[in-house]
């Protein structure tokens, strides 16, 4: 009796454990200083979701907008794999999105899941449905008092082109000096978002490494195998600053270990 009872304690701890680490949503801040911050934009905040991957997080996904909310953003950047290629259900992504819409304006670009569904007309065209500003390598400009920021957005690898080549094509015509925030799913490509002089790059994919261990980090992330150099966090290099949303959901592996799902926001700060 005494060993089917500390089994089903151990069972319990394990699920709990479980649980927490999957479901318990945290917000990382981050102020990103630069020169090339207009002074209109000083305190313009975004807050990032991504890698969705088609989890749940509440009735309605209630937890996601609420933590979102929160944060008071002035813009929700969505980097990529909202739904997921073994479990498609875009209803169950778009039921968090018709309510990140009327907190603010909702930027978005592909992950490599909704390329691999081949069904990217069709996300696509419900995004833009619900208001979204959905960036096919594209980006916008953004005014606050005649002064401007871009935000450019390029579409996943698997679409075909080169990230370089996508760069350049959401990119032309914009202002070469302007302040750039690029969407991107893919952290792997650090260098070229720094010779394409990229002043701020959000990102995911990396899962956070899934497994993360202390004093290790992640331990295995998508395209760039076990061990990966970009899993979390604030990557530097020249001008060009990397972040890595740890993202929401699962992807093969079911299950994030010391890996919280994480709502990254960034205030921009005018640095004199």
């Amino acid at each position: 009796m005494k060993k089917l009872l500390k089994l089903i304690l151990f069972i319990g701890v394990v699920y709990l454990f479980l649980y927490i680490n999957n479901n318990w949503l945290v917000t990382t801040d981050y102020v990103h200083e630069s020169e090339k911050i207009p002074e209109s934009f000083d305190g313009y905040r975004i807050a990032q979701v991504t890698d969705l991957h088609d989890a749940t997080f509440g009735e309605n996904q209630s937890r996601l907008v609420k933590k979102v909310r929160a944060t008071k953003p002035d813009a929700i950047f969505i980097t990529g794999d909202l739904v997921d290629s073994r479990r498609y259900d875009l209803e169950n992504s778009l039921q968090a999105v018709r309510q990140l819409v009327d907190i603010a304006d909702v930027y978005y670009v592909l992950g490599n899941h909704e390329v691999a569904l081949n069904l990217t007309d069709e996300i696509y065209a419900a995004l833009n449905e619900l208001g979204v500003h959905v960036l096919p390598n594209d980006a916008v400009q953004l005014e606050r008092n005649g002064e401007h920021i871009v935000i450019a957005g390029i579409e996943d690898p698997l679409m075909g082109k080169e990230v370089g080549q996508s760069i350049d094509e959401a990119l032309y015509n914009m202002n070469p000096d302007a302040f750039k925030v690029l969407l991107s799913h893919r952290p792997e490509v650090f260098e070229t978002y720094v010779e394409k002089d990229i002043d701020l790059v959000l990102t995911g994919h990396a899962h956070g490494g899934q497994i993360r261990l202390p004093f290790i980090g992640g331990l295995f992330a998508p395209t760039q195998g076990f061990m990966p150099t970009y899993t979390a966090g604030i990557y530097e290099q020249q001008d060009t600053e990397m972040i890595v949303n740890r993202g929401l959901g699962n992807s093969l592996f079911p299950y994030r270990i010391f890996n919280l799902p994480e709502i990254y926001v960034v205030e921009l700060k005018r640095k004199d």
